[in-house]
């Protein structure tokens, strides 16, 4: 079997101009008791004694070569009025994903203790994020990449009042995406593209704050896709 491509790498590839399946309006979005810190906090309590929820669509097909390193991030929930999910622009420059949309987080080293461990360091090496103000909840499932990743998201609610402080050679910005918007699967954009022989599915959640559009995809838009499923069931 030939390795998976990986779209990223291709030269030139934009993923928005692949144009959108449709969305899944038909699913119900999330309420936003069912997203509050206390119902996530129940839920992962009462993970063990519910029946598994599956990850409803490949982030990059069924080809993801076997993954040989380890990462984490930090699935932050930050604790506003409504509340928001924390995330980062990387900076353009960098060889991997440059410019686009993901969660702080990276490899987990070997002196990290743990994947929470390896989240809240890389959060606090990205964008300035102290410990103190940040309470981790659980685990979600880890996600396999294309680029032979497994990565755990580690899900954790983050206190209104911290200091963002971010690492200028790695993001470009830091932003934060309404949990309205993003448990509701009508904004779930489903894409696939024919390549080489093969297939590569995968979501978008195109967020438009005044007339800036923040454009999640790939990878990190699976992982709140699957953050979704394991509310919902």
């Amino acid at each position: 079997m030939s390795s998976p491509i990986v779209l990223s790498k291709i030269p030139g590839f934009d993923p928005q101009k692949v144009p959108v399946l449709g969305v899944d309006d038909h699913l119900r979005p999330l309420t936003r008791e069912e997203y509050s810190a206390q119902s996530i906090f129940e839920r992962f309590q009462a993970d063990s004694e519910r029946p598994p929820y599956s990850p409803l669509l490949a982030p990059f097909g069924a080809q993801a070569q076997a993954p040989k390193k380890e990462a984490s991030v930090l699935v932050g929930l930050v604790q506003r009025q409504e509340v928001t999910l924390l995330l980062t622009q990387r900076a353009a420059h960098l060889k991997t994903h440059s410019g686009q949309v993901a969660f702080p987080g990276g490899k987990i080293d070997p002196e990290d203790a743990s994947a929470e461990a390896a989240a809240l360091r890389e959060a606090h090496e990205e964008v300035g994020l102290e410990a103190q103000h940040v309470r981790v909840l659980g685990r979600l499932r880890p996600l396999e990449t294309g680029t032979a990743f497994r990565i755990t998201p580690v899900v954790a609610l983050v206190d209104a009042h911290h200091v963002i402080d971010f690492n200028t050679h790695e993001v470009a910005q830091v932003f934060e995406v309404p949990m309205s918007y993003l448990m509701n699967p009508a904004n779930h954009r489903k894409h696939r593209l024919e390549l080489h022989g093969q297939t590569r599915e995968w979501y978008s959640m195109p967020y438009h704050d005044g007339e800036k559009e923040h454009f999640i995809w790939g990878a990190t838009a699976a992982m709140i896709r699957n953050f979704y499923g394991f509310l919902s069931t």
